[in-house]
């Protein structure tokens, strides 16, 4: 507020870009409309009386609020962004955000992206209800959504890093038999199925010690349990270095990585994101080590 200054010619002239005369004239017809003095000239420079501190704070107030409803203004003429919602299975976001944003690149200028990671039906939950537009996740059956498969995950076995196996390039399914097996469940249900499918096409079978369906549990598990765990190789990002992988000998198995997405969705974003897919695909290849 321009009185803290103490001098109406120097508030007027610096200021406020007005001369002290015309200054002091609008105070007047300001007093004259409240009815009360608002300033009180002394010895140290011009001062408030008790009415102009009263009047001051309210005036703060209404200053506040105006500038206030200015912004929300200036806000609503402008067009709102489009939100598009990005979901990833819980550490494929390493993998797959710069991919993701690579296709989007022309209108990030445009476009809020937003992104989260979940378990993959929870991804499936969130794509259907219309919180996401897009999900990186496995191809889950019990949802109304279409997929698009971007990638073939070999499955690696996960253990100890001292563990006997890790003297291994490659380890045999079956010499997993006999070992404290950890097995996907409950929310990595497609996940379970395809190791089941390849436990079974192996003529081999192993008795679950524990079941999850966290990767970070899954951590934790092989290395407190010196178990084994068969799961797919972009976990390898969150080991930490008690664990170890090793991949599968013989007929790699694999589990789909999808795009999932609502088709009655009408983002022209989700659209324009699912007609560049190949291009994801091809940048991705790109950055992978050779």
């Amino acid at each position: 507020m321009q009185w803290e200054r103490g001098s109406l010619t120097e508030a007027a002239e610096q200021r406020l870009h007005t001369s002290q005369p015309s200054l002091s004239r609008q105070i007047r017809d300001l007093e004259d409309q409240v009815g009360a003095s608002l300033f009180v000239r002394t010895a140290r420079g011009v001062e408030l009386t008790a009415a102009g501190k009263a009047f001051i704070e309210h005036a703060r107030i209404a200053l506040n609020q105006v500038d206030a409803a200015v912004e929300a203004a200036r806000r609503a003429a402008q067009p709102a962004k489009q939100r598009f919602a990005l979901g990833f299975l819980t550490g494929q976001e390493m993998n797959w955000l710069p991919d993701a944003m690579h296709v989007l690149r022309d209108e990030l200028l445009n476009v809020d992206v937003t992104v989260s990671s979940d378990y993959s039906t929870e991804l499936a939950e969130g794509v259907a209800r219309g919180r996401l537009d897009v999900a990186f996740m496995r191809a889950e059956p019990d949802y109304d959504l279409a997929y698009d498969i971007v990638d073939k995950e070999p499955l690696v076995v996960l253990m100890p890093n001292d563990h006997a196996l890790a003297a291994c390039d490659k380890v045999l399914v079956q010499d997993l038999v006999g070992e404290p097996f950890i097995a996907m469940a409950g929310k990595a249900r497609v996940l379970r199925t395809v190791i089941d499918q390849y436990l079974e096409r192996s003529g081999v079978q192993l008795v679950p010690a524990q079941t999850v369906d966290n990767p970070a549990m899954v951590m934790s598990l092989v290395a407190s349990t010196r178990g084994v765990v068969i799961i797919p190789s972009y976990v390898e990002n969150l080991m930490p270095w008690s664990v170890t992988s090793r991949p599968l000998a013989g007929d790699t198995p694999t589990i789909d990585l999808a795009v999932g997405y609502r088709p009655k969705n009408k983002s022209s974003t989700l659209h324009l994101f699912l007609s560049r897919l190949d291009e994801l695909v091809s940048h991705h290849a790109a950055r992978l080590p050779h």
